[in-house]
């Protein structure tokens, strides 16, 4: 019903009573949401059954007669017969009525209406449910059929504001998901989501049936043989007219399919074994991430469709022996120099958080083997410098800012064009920082407004080796720069005005490639090969941040956190919080692939207030959320300076760690490169982390020390860095509850 209670509509016309129009019909009525429904089908035995069944109020064959006083008209015809029936009701369809539909093809249905009117009417709403069953004609009608099921809808720039409203609260109020978007992208999605799908499950049935022994193959046939074609028990009648109506998507993604499958046929008459195990893994990969998005479970759903709120309490000690995920920053680079590498290359710690699986995705998708992950465990079949094959679309990278920069600099070399998109988050972060320079080696790169995503670059541009100080300190473009070196003529230069961290320097010796390093310069000479090797991912130090805080701030503390990276350019927060009077020690020193690591243990001890030395800034450019937390929680007063960079983060995090700080009650004053906070007692409120995940861990842990709740919103991304934090947190002794919301 309407707010006020009243039905949305009067009444509803549904012209075609089948299954999707009976259902339609029933859960409107069962809800309320509409007074009367009025049947109309030139089949006098739907009408009957439909009004036996209590599903609608009236019937009508004709369809001028049925719309008369309408103020929705619903068509759930076969596609083909749009066009007959909206010539019929031309005439006498009510002035003010909404006219929807519930075909496949969004396309074919707009062209019959402007062909029929003249134009598209503003009150015209196309629309296609996502649901169906085996079961068919109005004795199937389910009032259920769409609960948790998405309907598209595709207005069109005349399409009136109000009426779209209407439509999208009566799919609402039936249970479905309702999405928008283009006319043509719907119809290039179902060509390939569901109607080629379709079109190869009738003609494999067939192609076996007509086979002489046809009898034996579908009586031996197992599950999944059955499963595949069970939808070519479809009405034949229906599928012909979609195929037709949407003929030019449909043999586009025809055209794509029969390609990739004469390239299976070739490779199998090869004997090409890496070839299919290239595609079956890439495959399998895909399913699992499909299979994660209808849980809900994956980050790219998450983010369009959930709402992630954390409600954390004051927590006891924080004790116990953990280890955090594998350091993100060395995940990416991992799957990015195996990729490129020449032979197999192990990983093992690798971090499975959704930016990293969108890194590794990415790589796939450009022709690369790689199995797993598996308990962070990671083997991808190298392919070489110029090994890569084009992507048949752009390349998603999440919420990583570090992939997308990075990948920037890989691919101004290839031979191909490729797009670099990401999440809505990651639009907003400045791109023109590594477009400029590689602009300079002779890449030709495109980007939206501002220099921030997408990115487009163009490919076969002969690059050249360049001598670059970097304006800002800043390893991924640092990174970017000496990965489009790899692909240059002559030697690229990079010199930043402070250390940053230098995991690509580290992990490209490692690979074999040569980078000579003097100082504050990083030097690679374009023209070398990469050798596949072992990598050993150290627990990021970034993730275990938000632990050590929690421990150092938390009266009785005593917490040991294994196996974590402690590269030289990464350990400004140790040294920042030990300046502080932090308990932080360090055992078992040793190496991992290259990368120094330990053990930290971390107890509790009283804090005072400090002025951040700016040389230890760019070593803990990402741990200041936390570091903040631990400002809020010392004695006197925390002062940083030279930290501009904070503020192009995943959010301006110099102002949304103040205003969130202020809203506990911790004084703060904000300056245009850094942030004085006053330490002291604060206590609860509601905390808004603006998507970013470091802000939200942030005040999880600063939640330890209040007076009252803390509730963070938006804290969906977490799932970038850090899955599983909340168990792991609460394992440790924080308490922190999550809860999702969908929207």
């Amino acid at each position: 019903m309407a707010a006020s209670g009243a039905p949305l509509f009067q009444r509803m016309v549904v012209i075609g009573l089948g299954l999707i129009g009976g259902s339609l019909a029933r859960a409107a009525k069962a809800r309320g949401l509409v007074a009367s429904v009025v049947g109309c089908d030139e089949r006098p035995g739907p009408l009957e059954e439909g009004r036996r069944l209590g599903l609608i109020d009236e019937s009508e064959t004709e369809a001028a007669r049925a719309v008369q006083g309408a103020d929705l008209v619903v068509l759930a015809v076969p596609v083909r017969a749009n066009r007959a029936v909206l010539t019929q009701i031309r005439d006498a369809l009510p002035e003010g009525a909404v006219l929807t539909d519930v075909g496949s093809v969004k396309g074919g249905f707009v062209a019959d209406v402007r062909g029929v009117f003249g134009e598209l009417p503003a009150r015209v709403v196309p629309g296609h449910p996502i649901a169906g069953s085996e079961k068919s004609g109005v004795g199937a009608a389910d009032p259920d059929l769409f609960r948790e099921h998405k309907v598209i809808l595709t207005p069109e720039p005349e399409t009136d504001a109000g009426a779209l409203e209407k439509v999208c609260r009566l799919w609402s109020a039936c249970g479905a998901e309702v999405l928008t978007m283009s006319v043509a992208r719907h119809d290039e999605v179902l060509a390939a989501t569901s109607h080629l799908p379709h079109l190869i499950a009738f003609s494999l049935v067939d192609t076996l049936a007509g086979e002489d022994d046809s009898q034996d193959i579908f009586r031996y046939a197992a599950g999944g043989f059955r499963d595949f074609t069970r939808i070519a028990a479809s009405d034949p009648v229906m599928w012909r007219d979609i195929f037709l109506a949407n003929r030019e998507a449909v043999l586009e993604a025809l055209r794509h399919f029969r390609g990739d499958l004469d390239q299976l046929g070739a490779a199998i008459e090869a004997g090409d074994g890496q070839r299919l195990q290239q595609v079956f893994t890439r495959a399998k990969a895909a399913r699992e991430h499909f299979s994660r998005i209808l849980s809900g479970e994956a980050y790219l759903n998450t983010m369009n469709d959930q709402t992630v709120t954390y409600t954390a309490r004051p927590g006891g000690p924080v004790q116990g022996d953990i280890r955090v995920p594998g350091d993100k920053s060395m995940s990416h680079r991992a799957i990015m120099l195996g990729a490129l590498a020449e032979g197999i290359t192990d990983v093992s710690g690798f971090l499975e958080g959704e930016d990293s699986l969108a890194t590794l995705q990415a790589f796939r998708d450009m022709g690369v083997t790689i199995e797993g992950p598996d308990a962070g465990f990671v083997r991808i079949h190298g392919v070489g410098l110029n090994g890569l094959q084009p992507p048949h679309g752009s390349l998603y990278v999440g919420n990583s800012g570090t992939a997308m920069r990075l990948f920037a600099g890989l691919l101004a070399g290839q031979r191909f064009d490729t797009e670099l998109t990401g999440d809505a988050s990651l639009t907003r972060r400045p791109m023109a920082r590594v477009a400029d320079p590689l602009r300079l080696m002779g890449a030709h790169i495109d980007t939206a407004e501002g220099g921030r995503p997408p990115l487009r670059i163009a490919g076969g541009q002969p690059l050249k080796g360049i001598d670059y100080e970097l304006p800002v300190a800043s390893a991924q473009v640092k990174s970017c720069l000496l990965l489009a070196g790899l692909y240059a003529e002559g030697e690229t230069v990079v010199t930043e005005p402070a250390p940053t961290r230098d995991h690509t320097e580290r992990m490209l010796k490692g690979f074999g490639y040569p980078v000579v390093q003097d100082g504050p310069t990083a030097r690679v000479t374009g023209g070398g090969r990469l050798g596949a090797c072992s990598i050993d991912v150290p627990a990021d130090i970034s993730s275990a941040t938000f632990f050590i805080v929690a421990a150092a701030i938390t009266p009785d503390s005593d917490l040991w956190l294994r196996h974590v990276g402690v590269n030289p350019t990464r350990i400004g927060v140790i040294n920042i919080l030990r300046a502080m009077g932090a308990a932080i020690e360090l055992h078992n020193e040793r190496e991992a692939g290259g990368e120094p690591v330990a053990d930290l243990r971390v107890r509790h001890a009283p804090l005072k207030g400090i002025r951040i030395p700016e040389d230890q800034v760019p070593l803990a450019i990402d741990e200041f959320p936390a570091i903040f937390v631990a400002a809020a929680n010392a004695e006197g007063s925390t002062e940083l300076t030279g930290a501009a960079e904070l503020r192009v983060k995943e959010s301006d995090r110099i102002q949304v760690m103040a205003d969130g700080l202020d809203a506990l009650g911790v004084v703060s004053e904000v300056r245009e490169d850094g942030i004085l906070i006053q330490g002291g007692a604060y206590g609860g409120g509601r905390i808004n982390s603006h998507g970013d995940h470091r802000i939200a861990m942030a005040f999880a842990v600063a939640a330890l020390r209040t007076s009252g709740p803390v509730i963070i919103d938006d804290c969906a991304n977490v799932a970038t860095s850090f899955p599983g934090f909340v168990a792991l947190a609460n394992q440790v002794g924080l308490t922190v509850e999550s809860s999702e919301e969908t929207q």
